[in-house]
């Protein structure tokens, strides 16, 4: 765990660093449940395949395993404090000597999707590449931004709807990006989250993480 300085206070985060001890930045954006071991894992995965990766800690600590609790979790979260701290965590992590300013790679889950589209759009030359599993921004205009998409998503995802995620694309491919939105039969909401045994899909997770690191490898 580390701490960055973010809008006149401190923020929490999990850092990855791989054993060369440098390589392309990754901000890994957790889903409402919180930074839990689940998200420090995909960083520790991250950092495995060579990428420099940081998890922003968004409730200071608290994490949630039943939606109740994460649904509240989510009601007391500013918006706009997250998107200050987030912007933050870009600034922190691209300034580490580990990465070198280049720009980086945003993956985020649900909740850290649709913020990994808005900061997409927010810091266009600071974001190179962004990874998404089952959240959709179709209200942003994306005219600025310059970074590549990868979306993974689940057919009939009652919490993402198809209708969202053909919109979100149309209106990527409408600004000329590179886009690849892959949905993943019989999978649902959090199937790539092993820690959620109702909902994991093992078969569909392992090929929407080799399509991740492909990702990434080409766009970082």
């Amino acid at each position: 765990m580390i701490a960055f300085p973010t809008n006149g206070h401190t923020a929490k985060g999990y850092l990855a660093i791989p054993e060369g001890g440098v390589g392309p930045g990754v901000l890994v954006l957790h889903a409402w449940w919180g930074l839990n071991d689940f998200f420090k894992g995909v960083c520790d995965r991250l950092a495995e395949a060579g990428f420099v990766a940081l998890a922003p800690d968004l409730y200071d600590g608290r994490t949630a395993t039943t939606i109740a609790e994460a649904e509240q979790a989510v009601e007391t979260l500013s918006g706009a404090e997250a998107r200050a701290t987030l912007s933050d965590a870009v600034a922190w992590l691209r300034a580490r000597p580990a990465v070198g300013e280049h720009p980086i790679g945003l993956m985020g889950f649900s909740l850290g999707a649709a913020f990994a589209f808005e900061l997409s759009a927010m810091l266009p030359e600071a974001v190179a590449a962004v990874v998404t599993f089952y959240g959709t921004r179709p209200d942003l205009e994306y005219s600025h931004a310059q970074a590549a998409y990868l979306g993974h998503f689940a057919e009939g995802d009652p919490w993402e709807p198809d209708e969202g995620v053909r919109e979100t694309e149309a209106r990527l491919r409408a600004a000329g990006r590179p886009v690849d939105f892959y949905t993943y039969q019989g999978a649902g909401h959090w199937f790539f989250e092993n820690n959620r045994p109702d909902a994991y899909k093992a078969e569909a997770a392992e090929l929407a993480w080799e399509r991740t690191l492909a990702f990434l490898h080409a766009h970082l």
